[in-house]
């Protein structure tokens, strides 16, 4: 019968999740002299095999008194329901009081460790892993991956920073399988992890961060910034901003997005020092924001008064008035409202004189004489007959 490479793999896998299930009580961990046990459970300490028979006493770390453990009818030490006080030197000596042999116990827990992945761009991720619980015993990571493409390779862990891998120059089309096994003396345990490019990156904070005063503008504040240099510089990978903002004072954040490398602040405080930070994100939407940049701290444009360097006279600095920034949504409004009223009173005024125009000349009657118009009437009525005639 032939069996598929599918169902071939679900095999090993679940071959290995049982082996690294398997609790393991105590272990040599291949360090001589040393003995391994799991806290809470028990563990059996033998002296030499040649001479078990003649163990006369057992000592923990130089004294008999040893009141979590008992002996066994061929000397072996028994020690229940280990704890951390139980770790230390254990030595076993014959009725002479000779030293037959000596092993140090340590105590701790099985494995137990999340793995963190992370992208700060599209071309290389890394996996973080922490122990979810303080082993306090010698432990080491392995990891490895294996793309959809079948390319398959060792996670690179660099020495400083022993809880870190990375797979460099990865297909970000592309998804993976990390397997991290975790392993100390009392066993070993693995994780299966799904990697997906478009759902871990993130980004690195934007560098560069400058905020300046804009002149003239006391609630104005220039923000700018360039790309994180970890980001590829491909135009295709472009990234969208959130910039957020407030007084120093204050401890609420005012936020605002932005797709460019710029931003003007038109509701600062003015006179007070602001603190801003930018953060970064796939201009798709995809993954996570980036950490805050570095604070950067600025005060809005204020009027200052100049002491004179040649007398003791202070002056008074001349300043122009601010000019109206057409870029302001609130001077947009108020510059329409005023063409509008402008436009009105032009269109008024011309239907008055229009009114004005077609009472004065009337309009012709039926046949073809021109009527008069309201003033004449009047006018010829206040004339004598004689005149009329």
């Amino acid at each position: 019968m032939r069996i598929s490479p599918s169902c071939l793999r679900q095999v090993i896998v679940l071959l290995a999740a049982a082996i690294g299930s398997i609790s393991v009580t105590s272990s040599k961990g291949g360090e001589e002299g040393v003995e391994y046990g799991r806290i809470g459970s028990s563990i059996t300490l033998m002296c030499s095999n040649d001479n078990n028979s003649s163990v006369a006493e057992w000592r923990f770390n130089g004294t008999p008194y040893i009141p979590w453990g008992f002996y066994t009818k061929l000397g072996h030490l028994e020690l229940t329901s280990l704890h951390t006080s139980a770790m230390g030197n254990y030595s076993c000596y014959n009725q002479f009081g000779e030293l037959l042999s000596s092993v140090l116990l340590k105590v701790g827990y099985p494995q137990g460790f999340v793995c963190l992945l992370r992208a700060s761009d599209y071309e290389n991720f890394y996996c973080y892993w922490k122990s979810s619980v303080e082993t306090m015993l010698p432990t080491r990571y392995i990891a490895s991956y294996r793309s959809r493409n079948h390319i398959s390779g060792i996670c690179v862990q660099e020495p400083v920073r022993p809880s870190m891998c990375s797979v460099r120059k990865s297909e970000f089309w592309s998804s993976y399988q990390m397997n991290i096994t975790e392993e100390n003396p009392l066993g070993s345990s693995f994780r299966l992890l799904e990697v997906t490019m478009q759902s871990i990156v993130k980004p690195d904070p934007p560098e560069k961060l400058l905020v300046e005063p804009i002149p003239f503008a006391p609630r104005r504040l220039q923000v700018s910034w360039v790309y994180p240099s970890t980001w590829p510089p491909e135009p295709h990978f472009q990234l969208k901003f959130r910039v957020q903002y407030r007084p120093a004072q204050f401890s609420s954040w005012s936020v605002v997005e932005t797709v460019n490398l710029s931003d003007v602040i038109t509701d600062a405080f003015a006179g007070m020092e602001h603190i801003v930070q930018v953060s970064a994100k796939d201009f798709l939407d995809a993954g996570n924001w980036s950490d805050w940049s570095e604070e950067v701290r600025a005060v809005p444009w204020t009027s200052t008064t100049t002491k004179a360097s040649e007398d003791t006279t202070t002056t008074e600095t001349v300043v122009p008035e601010p000019v109206a920034d057409p870029s302001d949504p609130v001077e947009k409004v108020a510059m329409l409202i005023s063409l509008g009223i402008f436009a009105f009173v032009v269109l008024t005024l011309f239907l008055a004189v229009g009114v004005l125009v077609w009472v004065r000349v009337g309009r012709k009657t039926k046949d073809g004489t021109i009527k008069p118009d309201f003033l004449s009437a009047i006018h010829m009525k206040a004339l004598p007959k004689a005149q009329i005639l």
